[in-house]
């Protein structure tokens, strides 16, 4: 059982929460949030339902409590840091954290798009900071990107990875900053194009998400774009696609739109996912997204003889 301190209790953080515990961890959650307590608690509640749907419910799960920054971090063997998106907050969070901290916690990021090295800037100890990036939910979604700047040390980068892959995660290693890191840069590039389709009026919400969900999601809920690019060369695998194929290809990329959040796009979109979600309230929506995913891990755990958890914990 491992102590960590987790900093910063939304949507991320409580997701965090609820996966740590439910592998047997102890968890000292930092959030001035007066609601906090019970944020966690209904996070737990819903986590740990989906969880079950993976694999057997623990023999002797964690526990949670919230306290004080300098009590949290006193002694954890993890610190990681889920408070708002913005650099300049995490910057002052991360410098308190780094202050408070004995100097061998490894601390590890949720930050979505900001590089370690900008993270680092404002701490004393920045060799033990880096990011460790989760996809949304947490506590189902098996990835984590590691991304270590180069005044990482090689040896938290080492284990940090360690400790997520042992609560059953897939993680990647991050080798140069990107804004943004791998997954959401991508996620990035496919939204951009989903905004241009109903911008252009070329097609609705409903039909740009339906073309995703029931068409390549569904691929790369298997195996990634590379991969299966290979696949589509036929005997010649992705150097015969490259070949033959890649000029088409180049004329997408050149076609690709670069659209604006205007705000007729934004009310286009707004209205559009209205539409999708036909009066279903957004924990409807979670618990149908939850619910979904455990399913598919369920299939792929099968497929490839993984245990239950398909290993996304």
């Amino acid at each position: 059982m491992a102590v960590v301190a987790v900093v910063g209790a939304g949507l991320i953080g409580a997701s965090w929460c609820a996966l740590l515990t439910w592998k047997g961890h102890a968890v000292r959650i930092v959030d001035p949030s007066p609601d906090v307590t019970a944020r966690v608690t209904a996070m737990q509640d819903r986590a740990w339902a989906a969880l079950a749907g993976l694999e057997p419910p623990p023999a002797a799960p964690g526990a949670w409590q919230v306290m004080p920054l300098a009590e949290a971090v006193a002694g954890a063997d993890l610190i990681i840091e889920a408070g708002p998106e913005a650099l300049e907050a995490k910057q002052a969070l991360l410098a308190d954290i780094d202050a408070a901290a004995a100097p061998a916690v490894p601390i590890a990021s949720s930050t979505t798009a900001h590089p370690p090295s900008a993270l680092q800037a404002p701490c004393r100890h920045p060799e033990r900071v880096l990011v460790a990036h989760p996809f949304n939910p947490p506590h189902l979604v098996p990835l984590v990107e590691i991304v270590p700047s180069p005044r990482t040390d090689p040896a938290v980068t080492a284990a940090v990875r360690a400790f997520f892959e042992g609560l059953g995660k897939r993680c990647i290693l991050v080798k140069k900053e990107a804004t943004g890191h791998v997954a959401n840069r991508l996620a990035a590039a496919l939204y951009r194009e989903a905004v241009h389709l109903v911008a252009e009026g070329i097609a609705d919400v409903e039909d740009v998400d339906a073309a995703i969900a029931y068409g390549p999601g569904l691929r790369w809920a298997v195996m990634g774009p590379h991969m299966l690019y290979h696949l589509g060369g036929g005997a010649g695998g992705l150097r015969a696609y490259l070949d033959h194929l890649g000029p088409a290809q180049e004329r997408r990329w050149a076609d690709l739109g670069t659209p604006a959040l205007s705000e007729p796009v934004k009310q286009a979109l707004v209205a559009g996912v209205e539409a999708e979600a036909a009066g279903r309230a957004l924990p409807a929506l979670e618990a149908e997204r939850d619910a979904a995913l455990v399913a598919v891990l369920k299939a792929l755990a099968a497929v490839r003889g993984t245990g239950g958890g398909g290993g996304g914990g």
